[in-house]
């Protein structure tokens, strides 16, 4: 039997993020590409909606401290939920909380441009919460769940 395009494994969090995540920034929504036509007409962007669960994109700027190549080490999470994400309280830095995905999914990918091309994985996931902590229902009027992009082997 075949796998389907786009299948998406499970994994434990563990597995694929060692030493975690830690969230640089905002949660913000993952809008679609807008011309310039488009804009001057005054057309309002709409938000981007995963194909196969039909949620909403949430987007967020992760680095993972485990990852040795430097320009792999920080990649956008795509959070997929019919509202936005509840940001996490504990910052360890301004601007910078430590996270942890639950409920994770990877999916191959064929990665970068031209001969700097490298087999990299799509992380989802289904909520976040701090650290060794008990997941984080959304808060009121706060929104929320994940997916994570991330690049890992050299393809040939």
């Amino acid at each position: 039997m075949a796998l389907i395009k786009g299948h998406r494994f499970p994994v434990e969090f563990g597995e694929a993020f060692p030493r975690g995540l830690v969230m640089v920034g905002e949660i913000e929504p993952d809008l679609e590409y807008q011309s310039q036509e488009d804009r001057a007409r005054g057309k309002e962007q709409r938000q981007r909606v995963d194909d196969i669960t039909k949620l909403r994109q949430w987007k967020a700027t992760v680095t993972d401290p485990d990852e040795a190549k430097a320009k792999r080490a920080s990649f956008e999470v795509i959070f997929l939920a019919e509202v936005q994400p509840a940001p996490l309280p504990d910052e360890v830095l301004p601007g910078m909380r430590p996270i942890e995905l639950v409920g994770v999914t990877a999916s191959p990918k064929v990665m970068g441009q031209g001969e700097f091309k490298y087999l990299g994985y799509e992380y989802r996931a289904t909520g976040v919460k701090a650290p060794n902590a008990a997941p984080r229902p959304p808060a009121a009027g706060a929104r929320g769940q994940g997916e994570a992009k991330h690049g890992e082997q050299k393809a040939g």
